[in-house]
């Protein structure tokens, strides 16, 4: 059945940079729109950037654009999440999610899959 599968989580620096990826099988990421989530201790699961699978054009919250770059690779299978300039606010479990919608899933309402997450910790 379908799986999605995180990995490039860990401990880094503030200032540091990390690529997270998540592998998908069952599905492919070109016919199931996907988002980054993550959730941080005490906090509520937030969207962090996302694609639809129409077209492929990231989309990023706020407080990531400019430091954070989704892509997804030729296959459409793996998708990554490139994070640059990280800060301690940044840490949290990262959460790979897909959606059968035409949209991007900027909440976790639409989202039928889920990774099991990667815990990416900014600390000194």
């Amino acid at each position: 059945q379908v799986q999605l599968v995180e990995t490039g989580g860990g401990l880094v620096q503030p200032g540091g940079s990390l690529t997270l990826s998540c592998e998908a099988s069952g599905l492919t990421f070109g016919g199931a729109s996907m988002s980054w989530f993550r959730q941080a201790p005490g906090k509520e699961r937030e969207f962090v950037s996302g694609m639809s699978y129409l077209d492929g054009v990231p989309a990023y919250r706020d407080s990531v654009k400019g430091r954070f770059t989704l892509s997804r690779a030729s296959n459409k299978t793996t998708v990554y999440l490139q994070m640059n300039s990280l800060k301690p606010e940044d840490t949290a479990v990262y959460y790979c999610a897909a959606a059968q919608i035409y949209g991007i899933p900027t909440r976790v309402d639409p989202v039928r899959f889920w990774g099991k997450g990667t815990l990416v910790a900014v600390s000194s």
